[in-house]
């Protein structure tokens, strides 16, 4: 039987991969169409067809020859997935919900690495440095928090990447990318040079300022500590960019062996310049600054791997710093709600003495060690999220039952991290500490402890898509609301002298309302997965962007 070529969109493609994959199919001339009852064409396809992939055969016209790879048997189960408008558009049907949970794994499991790291680091500085004294695990405290947490605030540079990377990729445009990737790693040089010499000229009177004057003594061993992390402020956040430019291209397991190699130097330092040679707090900061500078070289290089020029550094216009600003406000504003809080956490714990300062040092630290396994939902959300929302073919069905699988795995994730989390702590607190005092402080929270962990993946969940959908406004409003709550409850239990039980019921009821606003939002009719909320002016003005 005589037999001709034909073009169809790939039937099978995944939600996660790219949904405008072609193949060549080998089917026979008496092809028919059959319509059915809703108006569409169903193709009828013979039960085997020789399928050829065409990578090396897209002619500059788009036309498309046939292949010289070997032949692979699809099944009957092809004509399911086939459908065809009258105008002979196809339509694609959504795949298993578990199939997709599956490609979320794929993606998200080296993605967790990235995220447990930068953690790790602290918490190994604290196991290390709280084995040899008390007054230096509470000086960590406030570190920490200048160090650690105030990087979260830059994090709206990490999103900013990722959305406008991702977003120029599912236009198909690496130059607009590029440009991108070397404007952004300019505004995060010049962002971690200034935080260099901020550190350098005033960690001091920022450290006294926190610690309140009942803590004074805990001041010197403190701005030790920030004054050698400090240095490392440049490569924090250019490394911080570079990642983000990985993630948005996908590539999750690039930066992932960049990581561990850093947390492998880090833990080697901590041992050797803590337990050792005993350097205490300060040869924790030593060996965390190195590790950093480290992860910064290798993440830049591991982008170089993947095509783009990351060593090539742009100044941005005028338009284009405005066009950061414009993505970048909103998500500072809710970086900085959410570090802000925290903080405030940390300094209502500092007023209560050093030995419930050093319980909750160990808490918060084991604390964000769990909650970084949710923050890889939220990455995947803004890599893969962008192209289904803004992409040349958008598909919102698809990005729904994205959104549905990633909250799926947020749940079964906190309900793992809660159990597991807790009992860490619980049964084994003198990991982190040799003080008795201490660790009967630790576990007066672990009920609120519990109930905050649980509900931070899909939290984050849903925040991710909130950010790749660029509803933006709503974000930073909802997380400012949720910071004055806070801030007002840990006033009234501080007030109320209910102790760092208090602190930690508070942040588990900033948790939960997180989680119930972002929830409410995208089931609302202003979802960014529920309504066609972009005309085609908003369209029109994000490719121009």
């Amino acid at each position: 039987m005589a037999s001709r070529a034909i073009v169809l969109p790939y039937p099978s493609c995944p939600p996660l991969a790219n949904p405008r994959a072609r193949i060549h199919i080998a089917t026979p001339l008496n092809l028919k169409l059959h319509p059915s009852s809703s108006g569409l064409y169903t193709k009828w396809v013979p039960r085997k067809l020789a399928l050829r992939p065409l990578a090396s055969h897209v002619c500059p016209d788009g036309e498309v020859r046939p292949g010289d790879s070997g032949d692979e048997e699809v099944d009957l189960r092809m004509e399911e997935r086939i459908a065809e408008t009258a105008d002979g558009r196809g339509a694609e049907l959504p795949i298993g919900i578990w199939q997709q949970v599956k490609d979320i794994v794929a993606f998200a499991a080296p993605a967790a690495g990235l995220w447990i790291c930068g953690p790790m680091m602290s918490l190994i500085d604290t196991a290390v440095v709280g084995q040899s004294s008390s007054v230096e695990l509470a000086a960590l405290g406030p570190g920490t928090v200048v160090c650690d947490y105030m990087s979260y605030i830059f994090m709206f540079l990490s999103i900013a990447t990722s959305n406008m990377v991702a977003t120029s990729l599912a236009k198909k445009d690496s130059e607009e990318a590029q440009r991108h990737i070397s404007m952004l790693l300019f505004v995060a040089l010049a962002s971690g040079l200034g935080m260099l010499f901020l550190m350098k000229f005033f960690g001091a009177q920022i450290l006294s300022a926190f610690i309140g004057p009942k803590n004074l003594g805990i001041v010197p061993a403190a701005n030790s500590y920030v004054q050698i992390r400090g240095l490392a402020w440049p490569a924090v956040l250019v490394g911080m960019v570079a990642q983000s430019a990985s993630l948005a291209m996908r590539d999750s397991f690039g930066p992932l062996k960049v990581l561990v190699i850093a947390s492998v130097v880090n833990a080697f330092g901590d041992v050797a310049l803590c337990c050792f040679w005993h350097y205490g707090i300060v040869g924790a900061a030593w060996a965390t600054m190195v590790s950093q500078f480290l992860a910064a070289f290798l993440m830049v290089d591991s982008l170089n791997r993947t095509g783009f020029n990351a060593f090539l550094l742009s100044i941005p216009s005028a338009s284009e710093l405005l066009q950061i600003f414009e993505l970048a406000a909103p998500v500072f504003v809710t970086m900085f709600s959410k570090v802000a809080f925290y903080s405030l956490l940390t300094y209502f714990a500092t007023s209560m003495g050093t030995i419930t300062l050093a319980a909750h040092q160990v808490m918060i630290g084991v604390f964000c060690m769990c909650t970084v396994w949710g923050e890889p939902l939220s990455q995947t959300a803004q890599s893969f999220m962008p192209e289904l929302i803004y992409g040349i073919n958008r598909n919102l069905d698809k990005a729904k039952q994205l959104l549905q699988s990633l909250v799926i795995i947020g749940i079964c994730t906190g309900l793992l991290l809660g159990t597991i989390g807790t009992m860490v702590p619980w049964l084994f607190p003198y990991l982190f500490t040799s003080d008795h005092n201490v660790v009967s402080e630790m576990q007066t929270v672990l009920l609120p402890y519990f109930v905050a962990l649980v509900i931070t993946p899909p939290t984050h969940s849903l925040e991710g898509t909130l950010l790749a959908g660029r509803d933006l406004k709503f974000l930073s409003l909802s997380m400012s609301s949720c910071f004055s709550f806070g801030s007002l409850l840990l006033l009234l239990v501080s007030y109320k002298g209910c102790g760092l039980l208090g602190c930690w019921w508070t942040l588990s009821v900033f948790q939960w309302a997180r989680f119930l606003l972002a929830g409410r939002r995208l089931t609302s009719s202003q979802s960014v997965v529920l309504s066609d909320r972009l005309s085609s002016e908003n369209l029109s003005k994000l490719k121009a962007a």
